[in-house]
């Protein structure tokens, strides 16, 4: 029997977690999204409502489905309210194993012992994350990408001790979210990251070795290859500074030197160039767009 979620909260107001709120409050589950202070709450709420403002104006949204969204968001900066009665938690905080395993113990004191608890890491292992919640075989990845009311793909991780009914009820939510799933066994980097990153890793040490500028590496992949957005790109949205976290994780946990960091990317997160959300990466961006 799947559980039926009808409440989910949402830890981590950020670019994520803010539209993962929305995905889930757009399939009309009455959503919390929680964050430590009121002004990162609320700041994660105004995302919301700028991404629906942007659709009600290109006519892709109607001011009545606005309505309905927003009517199911709530934001929290209380813990305890934010969990309360919860059928589903996700996770979506930075990705630091420390803070991670800290939230999740927390968070399973608190809720529902049949709660689904979900971590939205893309590359952390389930497993190991798994061991600071109580009853750990309610607990899975719930991968979304960015950013999550656009992108198709979820990716559904099941560890060690996932039970299959947490699965089942994982993928019934991804049908009724609107997303395509795919069912990864826990491994370091899951099946996207792994991928996604090594791409981008060797994209950066090209750009390093002068091989070609970041535009025509992109462009490479884009003609050549059908990807709808190159790896250098991709990596400035994403931010170079979280892509360094995952690199470094699958460095420490996968053989070889596959994930090795390219010098040139340490020293862009050391210089606060992180990609889009500073403005400037591989890129520059001026109002959300990449000019050169």
């Amino acid at each position: 029997m799947n559980l039926k979620i009808n409440t989910a909260t949402v830890l981590g107001a950020g670019a994520m977690g803010a539209g993962i709120a929305q995905v889930t409050a757009q399939a009309g589950i009455s959503t919390r999204l929680f964050d430590i202070q009121e002004e990162y709450a609320l700041a994660g709420l105004a995302k919301i409502e700028g991404m629906l403002d942007r659709g009600v104006s290109r006519g892709k949204v109607s001011l009545e489905q606005r309505a309905a969204v927003l009517a199911k968001l709530q934001p929290c900066w209380d813990l305890e309210l934010a969990l309360e009665a919860a059928d589903l938690v996700i996770e979506a905080v930075p990705e630091r194993l420390d803070l991670k395993l800290e939230i999740f113990a927390q968070v399973s004191g608190l809720v529902k012992t049949e709660t689904i608890i979900a971590t939205n890491t893309s590359s952390i292992s389930i497993t190991k994350l798994a061991q600071a919640v109580q009853n750990p075989a309610r607990f899975l990845g719930l991968h979304f990408f960015n950013p999550p009311p656009f992108m198709p793909l979820l990716e559904v991780v099941y560890g060690q001790e996932t039970s299959q009914e947490t699965l089942d009820s994982a993928l019934a939510l991804s049908v009724r979210l609107g997303k395509e799933a795919i069912v990864v066994r826990d491994s370091p980097g899951f099946a996207s990251s792994r991928l996604g990153v090594a791409i981008g890793l060797e994209a950066i040490r090209m750009l390093e070795e002068g091989v070609a500028s970041a535009a025509d590496i992109d462009k490479a992949m884009e003609l050549g290859y059908r990807f709808p957005m190159g790896p250098l790109k991709l990596t400035d949205l994403i931010g170079i500074d979280v892509r360094l976290d995952i690199a470094t994780y699958l460095d420490a946990n996968l053989p070889g030197d596959r994930f090795q960091i390219p010098e040139l990317m340490r020293t862009m997160v050391a210089e606060g160039k992180f990609g889009k959300k500073t403005g400037q990466g591989f890129y520059t961006w001026v109002d959300g767009e990449a000019v050169s």
